[in-house]
């Protein structure tokens, strides 16, 4: 007799076999949406397929077209196929009529995964290895005339972030986080002696490649942010950091990422003080310059 947990692990992985036997076939962008969904399965469950094309930086058609050439009829047809091979999930009208403390139970769950997922990332980030990485990827910015973040979908946001401590800090930077036509013309601003630091995971999307490309053809060093053990870009960086994002098929967590990119803008800091100072003191200046009433106003 079969036992219900025998039963849940005989379950066949159809959206795995499907994208084993089809993903050779498809285009480099669907494969991007494919293997987003394949890394980030229970994500998937609770999103859009305009939510999926934002972390993939394509549309929405592009996400629908994915699914239907991996041969599943739509998005709810994939996500009936994915939540019946990971169990079932508490839909948002279960939770709407669970007990308080059972929501209470919940959030504290939310809680404590979101605090072990950092806990365990950041003993990750700050091993030896990832140590002396960060400091060839800083030696490297210190050396370069301007510096390039990358960064698509929710690392666009961190991307801006970035550039905008990098240049409170008296350096010159410029974030690359824009898809088609956009990026291009954020790619003008790269120059030669510039250095590219991309936050990357394991697919090579189109932007990815189109950057890398634009960095090689001037012969811009790059540093890769990661959290892929097989990075796609990884044989092209000259320093690579490792960063867990979050385990596979669960919520990914960008604290890391962001953790990590402050590393490296205070590590710079701290390389040329100097420089720093008289930055952030031209800052201060200008703020008051801008707080202060223009001349014969009201």
């Amino acid at each position: 007799m079969t036992t219900p947990a025998q039963g849940r692990r005989s379950k066949v992985d159809r959206f795995g076999e499907r994208l084993r036997q089809r993903g050779a076939t498809l285009s480099p962008r669907l494969k991007v949406v494919a293997d987003y969904i394949n890394e980030n399965r229970r994500t998937v469950l609770g999103q859009s397929a305009l939510e999926i094309a934002a972390e993939t930086a394509t549309s929405d058609a592009t996400v629908i077209r994915a699914v239907q050439a991996l041969g599943f009829d739509g998005l709810k047809d994939l996500k009936r196929t994915l939540a019946g091979h990971l169990g079932a999930v508490i839909s948002s009208v279960d939770k709407m009529t669970s007990t308080p403390q059972e929501l209470e139970r919940d959030i504290d769950a939310s809680i404590d995964f979101v605090r072990d997922g950092h806990i365990i990332g950041i003993t990750e980030v700050t091993k030896p290895e990832n140590r002396r990485a960060i400091a060839a990827a800083i030696e490297l910015m210190r050396g370069a005339s301007g510096i390039g973040l990358f960064g698509i979908g929710a690392s666009a946001i961190l991307a801006d972030y970035a550039a905008r401590l990098v240049m409170r800090n008296g350096r010159h930077a410029y974030a690359l986080n824009r898809t088609g036509i956009g990026l291009g013309e954020q790619l003008l601003a790269m120059r030669r002696g510039d250095v590219l630091v991309m936050m990357g995971q394991a697919s090579a999307h189109s932007e990815g490649v189109a950057t890398l490309e634009e960095a090689r053809r001037l012969e811009v060093p790059m540093i890769l942010l990661s959290g892929s053990a097989s990075p796609a870009f990884g044989r092209q960086a000259q320093v690579v950091i490792q960063l867990p994002y979050g385990k596979s098929e669960t919520v990914p967590l960008h604290g890391l990422v962001l953790m990590c990119l402050e590393m490296l803008v205070i590590g710079l800091a701290a390389t040329e003080p100097d420089r720093s100072l008289k930055s952030l003191e031209r800052l201060h200046t200008l703020y008051e310059d801008i707080r202060r009433p223009p001349r014969g106003g009201s």
